[in-house]
């Protein structure tokens, strides 16, 4: 062989060398809305899921000697906008697979996206049962808790004889999905009203004056259960003091900023997914350490430790794949796979790919010393207790 034939096939070598380790790296696409009505969610989540990853990989961000690299999409908590930033980052920037978003809205909106570049994508925290149910593909995977797990958990304080029940939810899919479930889980009580509102609503006079019409003649324990999220605060329905016909209030978990309006209703029952004094396990005792640290001694949220889990999910996944990103290696061994969160295990189902996971009952405890109301712990709802349905027709 000629010295100059070597020279070039050692830098082709070189080359192909090159090419081959910068293929290493495998690439998580993190399309969320970093701005937006949800924008307050969507940052938690951020800060979650590089924990997450940072705590399951102890802190070298790798797996399998490959680097993991985290590239951030805006959503702007816009449908449209969601699918094109999924679809840019697994054409584009040639993502392995992908987390997010934080609106059901645009999570429905991203699903087909996934199925047409055949890659994985992890929905957290959006709820929506249709994102794992008529709307799923093979392709999705959902760390988050569904509107099923939501509702079937939230009955279990409400759930008797001679309780009547008007829901008052957001007028697209996160509070419908919400209701559906929630409707599908009362087997005792007696849903009467069920009242949507647009997102946007500041002023719930009208809503709450068509809630009370429709309870306060009934005979009995008369409950509004308020399912909202982001902007607005139906809470300021007390100001109208539903007390007057028997009325109470009562709802799930939520993010420590929205807790600071349940300080007014004392003793209040409901479940939440998480909050951060009631799980007992490694990673949550490290998540609430390390973000005190971190964030000026504020501890981690309810989505903080979605985003966490998420990340969990995704190094358990490579670890066991030994560091594979090929889609096909990725579904079949997240199927049924079991892996550790903040929140206790979760597995994923065969059948929808929803984590299956505990909920917390709750009964609301107020301290003047704390800017917030606290959720103490009832009692833990395990998975098995919630018969979540699945809806797919898989």
């Amino acid at each position: 062989m000629s010295i100059t034939r070597r020279i070039m096939t050692g830098l082709g070598l070189v080359v192909a060398f090159g090419a081959a380790a910068m293929a290493q790296d495998i690439k998580i696409a993190h399309v969320y809305d970093k701005t937006g009505v949800l924008e307050a969610y969507a940052k938690q989540t951020q800060a979650g899921l590089l924990m997450g990853l940072e705590y399951a990989t102890k802190g070298t961000m790798q797996v399998k000697g490959r680097k993991l690299v985290v590239i951030e999409k805006d959503s702007q908590g816009k449908p449209d906008v969601g699918k094109a930033q999924l679809a840019s980052a697994f054409a584009d920037d040639k993502a392995d697979l992908a987390v997010g978003p934080t609106s059901s809205g645009v999570a429905l909106a991203m699903l087909p996206v996934a199925e047409e570049y055949k890659k994985v994508l992890i929905v957290e925290p959006a709820v929506a049962d249709s994102i794992t149910g008529d709307k799923w593909n093979r392709y999705i995977f959902r760390t988050g808790r569904n509107s099923s797990q939501d509702a079937i958990s939230n009955a279990v304080a409400l759930d008797q004889k001679g309780v009547y029940i008007a829901t008052l939810a957001q007028d697209y899919a996160f509070g419908k999905d919400f209701v559906k479930a929630f409707k599908g889980a009362i087997k005792k009580a007696t849903i009467v009203h069920e009242e949507y509102l647009p997102a946007s609503t500041t002023d719930f006079t009208a809503g709450a004056q068509r809630i009370f019409d429709k309870l306060k003649d009934k005979k009995g324990r008369k409950v509004i259960f308020i399912n909202w999220a982001g902007a607005g605060n139906p809470f300021k329905i007390a100001d109208l003091k539903p007390e007057r016909y028997g009325i109470e209030i009562s709802t799930g978990g939520n993010i420590l900023p929205a807790l600071a309006a349940y300080k007014a209703f004392p003793r209040m029952e409901g479940s939440c997914y998480y909050y951060y004094e009631i799980p007992k396990n490694a990673a949550n005792k490290w998540l609430v350490e390390q973000h005190k640290k971190r964030f000026n001694n504020m501890p981690p949220d309810f989505f903080t430790a979605g985003g966490m889990a998420a990340g969990m999910a995704i190094v358990e996944a490579l670890t066991k794949t030994n560091g594979s990103a090929k889609t096909e290696d990725l579904i079949r061994t997240m199927e049924g796979m079991s892996f550790d969160t903040p929140k206790g295990r979760m597995w994923f189902r065969k059948e929808d790919h929803q984590a299956m996971q505990s909920m917390f009952h709750f009964r609301i405890k107020v301290d003047p010393k704390v800017d917030w109301a606290i959720p103490e712990l009832v009692r833990e709802i395990k998975p098995e207790e919630m018969p979540v349905p699945i809806t797919n027709k898989r």
